[in-house]
């Protein structure tokens, strides 16, 4: 049935499922109340939109992680969320509000506002998230500088490689095991613990995701309007990573790269930061530097100035067509 979520399935699977408690919030999700209310502390209020589409059992996590993670890269922890869930049927709305739960009390965030409704048409749910947050000092994708020095935390193809497995792991010849890991890599989308770490040290962040850590880069050099200069063997790729990506003929520097953050660091403070990030348990490396030049990216010797388009769309194009 189409329409609004009732006010009791909203009572019962929807406004109990907030994530944390905020003593900012003066007014939350509540049966007939149309906006949320928030008495922000002082600071740049930096606010991040993302709609997802998924199946029901990864898209309220993914869609949490996906909107905060434009907000922790820009140098703020996230703080509120709205969630705008538009769903094929009464059937997942439990498995969604559990998930979004999960994931912001796991992030640190609270749900202060949004709209449930069932919509005919979907075959699948469609979530839009946005994300806000306060920042001491907000940290842009343009402001990296000649000199500084490019650290990837993570590893890149991360997302891509869990998309690899999920859609098309029967069909690549990969040993065993290395599909059920790969999906794992789903669990660490989420890099508000990284861009915790180098916000304190970062000239510019940003959070790889369409087109991978190529087109993260490329889009970092163009907003910087700086030249890049990196080496393919200083980039970490995990083994799963690299052998779906051989099964599949794609290269896993442009599949989806959620789960890792490019950041530009001053030279004087890289070992810095590396270390800070290990000591919060999270792998680091350093992979290039910036350069004085016209805006682009250079990979050793390949030159990338126009935006990166993923590798795997075209498999899913095949896929739809019965190739």
């Amino acid at each position: 049935m189409p329409g609004k979520v009732s006010p009791e399935d909203l009572l019962e699977q929807v406004f109990g499922r907030t994530g944390v408690a905020d003593e900012t919030v003066i007014q939350g999700p509540a049966y007939g109340e149309d906006a949320a209310a928030i008495d922000p502390p002082a600071g740049t209020l930096v606010v991040s939109s993302d709609p997802i589409s998924l199946a029901a059992s990864q898209i309220g996590t993914l869609g949490v992680y996906v909107a905060c993670n434009d907000v922790a890269v820009s140098g703020a922890d996230p703080r509120w969320l709205t969630v705008v869930l538009m769903l094929p049927d009464e059937g997942v709305l439990e498995a969604v509000t559990e998930d979004v739960d999960a994931a912001a009390r796991e992030v640190g965030a609270t749900v202060v506002g949004g709209h449930s409704e069932y919509v005919d048409a979907l075959e699948r749910p469609l979530v839009c998230l946005t994300a806000m947050g306060v920042a001491e000092e907000y940290v842009p994708t343009g402001g990296a500088n000649p000199g500084d020095r490019l650290v990837l935390t993570k590893a890149a193809g991360l997302e891509g490689a869990a998309v690899l497995a999920a859609d098309f792991g029967d069909d690549l010849e990969v040993a065993a095991g290395v599909c059920e890991r790969a999906e794992g890599f789903l669990e660490e989308v989420s890099v508000v613990p990284d861009a915790r770490v180098l916000r304190e040290y970062a000239t510019a962040m940003h959070d790889p995701t369409e087109g991978g850590v190529a087109a993260g880069l490329s889009e970092l050099a163009r907003a910087s309007e700086v030249r890049l200069e990196v080496s393919r063997e200083a980039i970490p790729v995990r083994e799963e990573t690299r052998a779906l990506c051989e099964a599949a003929e794609v290269d896993p520097l442009r599949i989806f790269g959620s789960g890792s953050v490019v950041a530009a660091v001053p030279e004087a403070e890289v070992e810095d930061a590396l270390e800070a990030l290990a000591d919060a348990g999270l792998e680091g490396a350093e992979i290039g530097r910036v350069c004085e030049g016209e805006p682009e990216l250079r990979i050793d010797d390949e030159a990338i100035a126009e935006p990166v388009e993923d590798d795997l769309y075209p498999l899913w194009e095949a896929a739809d067509a019965g190739e």
